[in-house]
């Protein structure tokens, strides 16, 4: 069985009734609909669907926190797994089928994610080494002139942008717009670190489940994601992102973390030969 959730916030209704639209043929138990808006106008979206649960909170949460409040029910009730969702991601029939029969076969993985396409069909490079804080910071805010062919060069490793996205690969980090999680690992590991109000919760998550499991890139299904890059247009969200960056550095490291460069080193040994095992 499989449960999803989207976190809301001010969200277009036509932009959820278009994914809930793409789920009609989906096999899932129950789709959880957790609106962190200060109004509950999104509520009518429950209507959409008998699968619905929708959850009003009143208060703006934040991502994980409000994700969480899905899975602890998941793992409650020995969902056996939970699909975190980003509300600005759609797909085709099909596609979860295909990634739960790979998380059938394959029982020592506890997270997968497909290829991530834009609508116009362009990849995005969502897989990702463990971050340093040159990744994060330096990326952000040192991107022009001397510096861009330095981070050119740096997110060819770091984005794993080398191996050309079309083999099966463990992959340390992957994004938070589509974590296709199996709650075991959850019951191990525990659910979003809940200081990360936006950002970088997705990065603490898959380290840790990447710990216990492993976290597997499947390109042989796709999904579309209209990725906004919020924080590079909007201050306040780029205050979150700093703020979600500095509390990540202060729980695992900000120059010396060894276990994020023995993960780094493990990863990319394995990239050359990992898709034989498959």
């Amino acid at each position: 069985m499989i449960n999803l959730s989207i976190v809301l916030y001010c969200n277009s209704a036509d932009q959820i009734k278009k994914v809930i639209i793409k789920l009609k043929t989906v096999k899932l138990n129950k789709i959880y609909l957790i609106d962190n808006s200060p109004t509950d106008e999104l509520r009518e979206l429950s209507k959409l669907d008998k699968r619905i649960t929708y959850i009003f909170n009143n208060t703006n949460l934040g991502f994980g926190k409000g994700h969480n409040i899905a899975l602890r029910k998941s793992v409650n009730e020995n969902i056996s797994y939970h699909l975190v969702l980003n509300p600005d991601v759609y797909f085709e029939e099909g596609i979860l089928e295909e990634l739960y029969n790979f998380m059938e076969k394959n029982p020592d993985v506890g997270l997968v994610m497909p290829k991530v396409l834009y609508p116009d069909g362009s990849l995005q490079y969502l897989c990702k080494l463990l971050p340093t804080p040159f990744d994060l910071f330096g990326r952000r805010f040192l991107n022009f002139g001397p510096f861009k062919k330095f981070i050119e060069k740096r997110n060819e490793i770091y984005e794993l942008r080398f191996t050309g996205y079309d083999n099966i690969m463990e992959v340390p980090y992957l994004s938070g717009c589509f974590m296709f999680i199996r709650t075991k690992v959850l019951v191990k590991i525990g659910l979003f670190d809940e200081r990360f109000f936006m950002y970088l919760e997705d990065t603490d998550l898959s380290r840790r489940i990447h710990k216990v499991s492993k976290t597997i890139y499947y390109p042989y299904v796709h999904i579309y994601h209209e990725y906004g890059k919020g924080s590079y247009k909007n201050l306040k969200l780029l205050r979150y992102h700093i703020d979600s960056s500095i509390k990540y550095f202060n729980k695992w490291g900000w120059l010396k973390d060894d276990e994020r460069d023995k993960i780094n080193k493990i990863a990319l040994s394995k990239l050359e030969h990992f898709n034989n095992d498959y």
